[in-house]
């Protein structure tokens, strides 16, 4: 059995690369997470865990990591990702992911309107949400990430 995260991180980076491969490697170092192995998750918070943007994540660790991507070789073209944790009073939480072709403010409308949906699905009541966003305009070959990675 895998242990329950007890904290996490929101986190965004945007870059450029030769590949669209590159690119996205590049945001993550961009978004301070490029030296772990992301594992990713779908879209539940443990109860109880405590975010921290100072966490460090040792290097080549598997990480549990919701995220939204998008990479594009369209030069000129704006693209976004944007996460969000909508948080309960008492219980767990919900991670939302969301990348594409629009700005950061559609992002991030896209990411508060899918928290809400998921509370309401839950029949939760959403009492705090967090998001984290960014937007990039495409030079050659460009990457926009937003994640929540998951720690122990």
């Amino acid at each position: 059995m895998l242990p329950t995260p007890k904290k996490f991180k929101i986190t965004a980076g945007a870059a450029e690369g030769k590949t669209k491969l590159t690119a996205f490697d590049n945001a993550l170092l961009n978004a301070g997470i490029g030296n772990v192995n992301l594992v990713r998750i779908s879209s539940i918070l443990p109860p109880g865990a405590l975010q921290d943007q100072d966490l460090v994540l040792p290097f080549g660790s598997l990480v549990p990591t919701a995220y939204g991507s998008i990479a594009c070789d369209e030069p000129g073209t704006q693209i976004a990702a944007a996460v969000g944790v909508g948080l309960s009073r008492d219980t767990f939480g919900v991670i939302m992911e969301y990348s594409g072709k629009c700005s950061k403010k559609d992002a991030e409308e896209k990411i508060l309107m899918m928290l809400e949906e998921s509370f309401a699905g839950r029949g939760l009541e959403l009492v705090r949400t967090e998001v984290c966003s960014v937007e990039h305009t495409v030079k050659k070959i460009g990457c926009a990430l937003a994640a929540v990675v998951l720690w122990y």
